[in-house]
């Protein structure tokens, strides 16, 4: 692994997993440590009371499958470490909550996948892969896979492509601990039968029934799992607690690292249930007492939705704004969601292009191209966008209303409580 070995980690999800020296001392940093603190599926917790796994554990496993990707790809051990790690610390930026702590970094133009380049080039971390000969501004980009690599530039797609470990390693390990059971993917067949092919990463042919399986399952969880009508009324709401609290906590206004590796899923909540603003809504959330959902379409369509115009704030709140007058309250009762706000775990699995999946066969022993979607009704079937829609109301006694407001002014119809997502 280009670093002397430490020991084992057992893992639920993938069994023993051999780390080295170097990796060993980056996970008991401050700053990596504090994922055992920042649950991976916030929210989801609510309706999987088993999805109380963490950011901590998912990056372990990706590391894991980054070496073995790594492995089919190059036989320098040094090259396979500095992947592995890239896959440890893929995640490491993540705010409180995961992607729900989005829409306050936004404020400062930035994401999580900039703070995790800040933090590993201004943490204990770069003097730690200093000293194991690697520079950390060239593995902060390497584990956001944005690495500006000549040579090698497909090992930026180990981290960040259609099939990247990070997905195989989510999806598997969301399907255990929340019971979904839409995960039981055979990943380490699809990860042994990639290779480079024409200088990116592409999946040999004979292995299309786990990238079937792979790409069925990415679906199946997202509806199921990370667009769950209740897992989102909770990211909902505590995304508003967070948007309500920051002017007295100052959440969007960190400086240093320090400041930014303070606040977890436990410090930040035990803040927000002190902070008289957003106080309620953690009071209702400590009851189970969510946002009422009154109105879901739901369609996968062959281009973009037209409805992406609900990732503008400014068109969305007037929306909102109408769907309140109609049902006659006021227009903080009413929320639109979809797939395409910031906010949302995994947003971008909403695109369903298998078309950007690279495919081979070989052929009397030379590899040849091959169209995935050409030789997979399956795939072909997938090929899309996911879109939903929904409307919720925090006022029970005028769900209804909302509902047949939401109904006047988007079109469609009315959720339907026999309809599970």
């Amino acid at each position: 692994m280009g670093s002397k070995s430490w020991g084992i980690i057992k893992d639920p999800i993938h069994g023993y997993i051999t780390i080295s020296q170097l990796e060993k001392n980056v996970i008991d940093t401050r700053v990596f440590q504090r994922l055992r603190r920042i649950r991976q599926l916030a929210g989801s917790e609510y309706v999987y009371p088993g999805a109380n796994h963490t950011r901590f554990e998912h990056s372990l496993g990706v590391m894991h499958l980054a070496g073995v990707l790594a492995g089919r790809i190059t036989k320098r051990a040094k090259e396979i470490q500095v992947l592995r790690l890239a896959g440890l610390l893929h995640d490491v930026g993540h705010g409180p909550f995961s992607h729900t702590f989005e829409h306050l970094l936004a404020r400062q133009g930035r994401n999580h996948e900039d703070l995790t380049t800040w933090l590993i080039q201004e943490t204990e971390l770069a003097d730690i892969l200093r000293d194991g000969g690697i520079n950390s501004r060239e593995m902060s980009l390497q584990a956001i896979g944005k690495r500006r690599l000549k040579k090698h530039p497909y090992f930026n797609q180990v981290i960040r492509s259609s099939i990247d470990v990070d997905k195989c390693d989510y999806i598997v390990r969301d399907s255990f601990h929340t019971g979904a059971e839409y995960g039981n993917v055979d990943i380490f067949r699809l990860l042994y039968s990639i290779e480079v092919f024409k200088g990116d990463l592409a999946v040999n042919v004979t292995a299309l029934a786990a990238l079937e399986s792979f790409l069925i399952s990415r679906v199946l969880s997202f509806r199921s799992i990370y667009f769950h009508r209740s897992s989102r009324a909770v990211q909902i709401m505590i995304a508003d607690a967070l948007e309500l609290a920051d002017e007295e906590l100052r959440l969007s206004t960190f400086k240093t690292p320090d400041e930014y590796i303070d606040m977890d899923d436990y410090a930040v909540w035990s803040s927000l249930k002190q902070c008289s603003a957003s106080r309620p809504l953690i009071e209702r959330l400590e009851r189970r007492d969510f946002l009422s959902c009154t109105y879901a379409v739901e369609a996968i369509r062959e281009e973009a939705p037209s409805l992406d115009l609900f990732s503008k704030d400014v068109v969305r709140k007037q929306f909102e704004a109408e769907i309140a007058a109609k049902a006659k309250v006021e227009p903080e009762e009413v929320r639109i969601d979809s797939p395409l706000l910031p906010s949302l775990p995994y947003r971008h699995s909403s695109q369903l292009d298998p078309m950007e999946i690279p495919g081979f066969a070989y052929v009397r022993g030379d590899k040849v191209p091959v169209q995935i979607s050409e030789v997979s009704r399956v795939i072909n079937s997938l090929k899309g966008y996911l879109d939903i829609v929904r409307v919720y109301t925090s006022s029970r006694s005028d769900k209804e209303n909302v509902g047949k407001a939401a109904q006047e002014v988007l079109g469609g119809s009315t959720y339907t409580a026999g309809i599970s997502m």
